[in-house]
């Protein structure tokens, strides 16, 4: 693995838009604190988008504000207008995610404009990032394919990821929306987008819609990926992307991809965390490393039992 590799947990955006059951703003802060503490190195904890259309997230600058500075600095919001900017690095934020999609037709689904006029508003929102001291990325959903055209040309990825508008934003996440892709379409874009646009940061942010999220993100690690991003349990998917079910789940490319911080112990109690968090939104477990933990396979040292018996 990259040693520099930073898995990136997203349960407290992507992972609860699409939950019935709302999760209290306090119990979203301690489970910020407690991903912390277990040593995930970065979180996404909210977004701005309409309450009306995502009331799971109507109180992420709440829960903005109850974090100290520290915990803000390992923490993302999802915006997209510099108003939302805006709003979040008053209350607080250090870290912005600016996302567009590379379909006009999914933009104005999920941001109500085409996509053209949310490239023409990227300058102010980063200047607005960095004039707070923060940081920026460029988040571009859609970058494999759109639930209302198809495929995407990976062309298009390229001019949005070159376009001079987009200067300033230190990361680029390509996101497989819909789980769609499969590993070779998630090595070639990254190896283009790495050879053929600025140097930036490379994010892949992947769905597990087709069982594919696991392979997919391996292969975009394999291409040259700093950032991979999951969710708990596997919760999450685009409400405004037909099609798109959970993330990634964390737990398994925390098995897969073994970061250092990471040891039999703190995987079995991640899976704690999470399957308390699942069964106070009443959401079903998606994690096969999950399953895996729970099982009798008592020799295998990543098991509960066996960590168990060894403590």
């Amino acid at each position: 693995m990259n040693t520099g590799l930073v898995i990136r947990d997203v349960t407290l955006r992507d992972g609860l838009q699409l939950t019935g059951k709302p999760l209290p703003t306090e119990r979203k802060v301690a489970l910020v604190r407690e991903l912390l503490r277990i040593g995930v190195p970065s979180l996404e904890i909210g977004s701005l988008a309409r309450p009306d259309l995502v009331p799971a997230l109507a109180d992420t600058l709440d829960v903005v504000a109850a974090l100290t500075p520290d915990e803000l600095e390992r923490c993302w919001i999802w915006v997209a207008t510099p108003r939302h900017v805006t709003r979040a690095v008053e209350a607080g934020a250090r870290n912005v995610q600016y996302c567009l999609s590379v379909s006009d037709a999914h933009n104005r689904a999920n941001i109500g404009r085409d996509t053209e006029a949310s490239l023409a508003a990227m300058p102010e929102a980063v200047e607005g990032a960095l004039a707070a001291g923060g940081r920026i990325q460029l988040c571009l959903a859609t970058s494999f394919t759109c639930p209302f055209d198809g495929p995407v040309d990976p062309g298009r990825v390229l001019e949005i990821a070159n376009d001079p508008r987009t200067r300033g934003a230190e990361d680029i996440v390509l996101c497989d929306t819909l789980g769609q892709a499969i590993p070779t379409d998630v090595s070639a874009l990254l190896h283009r987008v790495r050879q053929e646009t600025p140097e930036r940061r490379l994010v892949f942010h992947g769905h597990d819609t087709w069982g594919q999220g696991v392979a997919n993100t391996l292969a975009a690690v394999e291409a040259g990926a700093d950032m991979v991003d999951g969710a708990l349990g596997g919760l999450g998917g685009c409400p405004f992307a037909p099609g798109a079910s959970g993330n990634t789940a964390t737990e398994d490319l925390l098995f897969a991809l073994r970061p250092d911080w990471l040891d039999p112990t703190t995987l079995v109690e991640l899976v704690g965390v999470a399957e308390e968090l699942l069964a106070d939104i009443d959401e079903p477990n998606r994690s096969k490393a999950a399953q895996g933990v729970r099982s009798r396979a008592n020799a295998f040292p990543w098991t509960s039992s066996h960590v168990s018996n060894c403590g």
